[in-house]
């Protein structure tokens, strides 16, 4: 779509709440709902791209939450900054599934949640986000377990710092304007370029930087131990939450077909700043604790700010901390807002931060009731934090193919993007994508149950296969590609949006992808009971 795009669609909208409808009023700037005309000039894009900004940026800079903190700084204090090559696979992989997000919210104006469900039924559709529910909790129980150990650093206690973080989310969030939280959400974005000053504390040298970029290796050899942590860097890139905030707040911003080069752009600024934060997260650990007796030695991040604080100074430990505790809170805030918003979706509930409490009780009442209890289980004496904090590792490694085949099928399907749909080349590159994405599932599960498994032999063999797979695949796609292309509705790109989902037919599966379907059902049952059964003995010390 052209930035001079008028958009004159007069169909009727597949919006379920009027909130979704009006004009943009973003942080930054407000775009008035029936403005379509051209931006010729550099400054009038500018301005525009001011006011869209938001969804992407924060999806992603959320995506570098405490667990991401915690991944980063363990790979620069155990292997310097030989992992930072894997940093330059993150872009394409988050801009991709993320384009692709952009694409339905934009086009058909519906939540994820209630696409997958009104498109593949209702099983599915709790298939889908049921154990996205429970994901979440535990991740969100995860983000309060990193502001009580980066508010441990100045000698707050967890009795303190937990319910005062719990409670300004809840405020933030239930104020009745979309753009107050989007402003404060953007301060907590900006706050994360506190990254850049630690690491010049840490005194790098760009030498070993630019080649450790560039050039493939890993400091020690390869062993099973850096296999799973470059597994779980790039792991940390895509998460199931992700989908489902990204598309809803961007209804909610009330973007349309007309604004999508500029979320587009949003989306790409944010992976950038995802990736810059994480390469400073990982140089800091790497020139700090190089040569002493900390490296090597990752414990976890409130560790990290003690070592740095002993190796560098107090005040690089001081600005760690405040690093973990922001990208707690932005990491907190967006996955609950995105389980949030699957709520509404799922429950047909009014789900919009544009309404107050008393016009959408149901959403806020859910919001804080997920971050009360959450906060609730960090207090509890004697919880297992560590074990929490690992098994939502191992679940959302599980569950990561599950979400993007989803979306990869939503992005395939006429009645919903008409000629938004996939280009056969991204359906080439998501599917590679989801291969990947199937084989770090599947290298956690069997490592978590197996931990004496070679894993750099299962690796490989379960590249093999995929590549294999993905050549059959492939062949087939291209054989029936004309046929596919010959069915395709009749649209206007830029003026095409979603009909009323009352009007659509529901899609049918062939065998082949109905039996793909439930392998991949049967495969995520069997595999999170292993991990609740691994976890029920690890934390009973069998």
């Amino acid at each position: 779509m052209s930035d001079d795009t008028i958009d004159t669609s007069t169909g009727p909208s597949a919006v379920l709440d009027e909130a979704h409808l009006g004009d943009i009023r973003g942080a930054l700037g407000t775009i008035k709902q029936h403005d379509l005309g051209a931006r010729r000039t550099w400054r009038a894009r500018l301005l525009t791209l001011a006011a869209i900004v938001g969804p992407g940026i924060i999806v992603m800079v959320g995506d570098n939450d405490a667990g991401g903190v915690a991944t980063y700084s363990q790979a620069g204090q155990n292997y310097g900054t030989s992992l930072l090559w894997t940093l330059i696979l993150l872009i394409p992989v988050l801009v991709v599934n993320q384009e692709m997000v952009v694409r339905l919210g934009a086009v058909t104006g519906v939540g994820h949640a209630r696409l997958i469900k009104e498109r593949f039924g209702k099983f599915w559709g709790w298939f889908s986000v049921g154990d996205l529910f429970l994901l979440d909790f535990l991740t969100i129980v995860t983000e309060f377990i990193g502001v009580d150990l980066a508010l441990s650093y100045f000698g707050v206690s967890k009795y303190v710092s937990v319910p005062i973080a719990a409670f300004g989310l809840v405020v933030m969030t239930a104020s009745g304007s979309f753009r107050r939280w989007e402003r404060f959400m953007l301060l907590f974005v900006a706050a994360n370029f506190l990254v850049i000053p630690l690491a010049v504390f840490a005194h790098p040298h760009a030498g070993p930087i630019l080649h450790d970029l560039v050039v493939p290796g890993i400091r020690g050899g390869v062993s099973s131990t850096s296999v799973l942590l470059i597994i779980a860097i790039v792991g940390t890139t895509v998460a199931p939450w992700q989908l489902f905030f990204q598309q809803s707040n961007i209804i909610d911003k009330r973007i349309t077909p007309r604004w999508i080069n500029y979320e587009r752009a949003d989306t790409v600024i944010g992976s950038v700043v995802t990736v810059v934060g994480a390469g400073a997260m990982i140089v800091t650990c790497a020139f700090a604790l190089d040569h002493s007796h900390y490296f090597g030695a990752f414990t976890d991040a409130g560790g990290v700010a003690r070592a740095l604080s002993h190796q560098v100074s107090y005040t690089a430990g001081a600005l760690y901390a405040i690093v973990l505790v922001n990208a707690s809170i932005i990491g907190a805030a967006a996955v609950t807002l995105g389980t949030s918003y699957a709520f509404g979706d799922m429950f047909g509930a009014r789900h919009s931060l544009h309404r107050n409490f008393f016009e959408a009780p149901g959403f806020y009442s859910s919001f804080a009731g997920l971050v009360a209890l959450a906060a609730g289980i960090v207090l509890i004496p004697g919880a297992p934090l560590g074990l929490i904090t690992t098994s939502v590792q191992a679940l959302a490694g599980v569950l990561l193919p599950s979400a993007s085949v989803f979306l990869l099928l939503l992005c395939n399907d006429k009645e919903v993007l008409g000629p938004w749909v996939n280009r056969p080349w991204l359906n080439a590159v998501a599917a590679f994508i989801i291969g990947v994405l199937l084989i770090l599932s599947l290298v956690l599960v069997v490592t978590t149950i197996f931990p004496a498994i070679n894993v750099t032999v299962l690796t490989l063999v379960l590249f093999g296969v995929l590549i294999v797979s993905l050549g059959a695949g492939g062949f087939v796609y291209a054989a029936t590609l004309g046929k596919r292309q010959a069915t395709a509705p009749i649209g206007h790109r830029d003026t095409w949006r979603m009909p009323p989902l009352t009007l659509l037919g529901r899609p049918e599966w062939s065998r082949g992808r109905t039996a793909a379907m439930w392998s991949l059902r049967g495969y995520l049952v069997v595999a999170v009971v292993l991990l609740v059964v691994k976890a029920v003995q690890l934390g009973t010390g069998h």
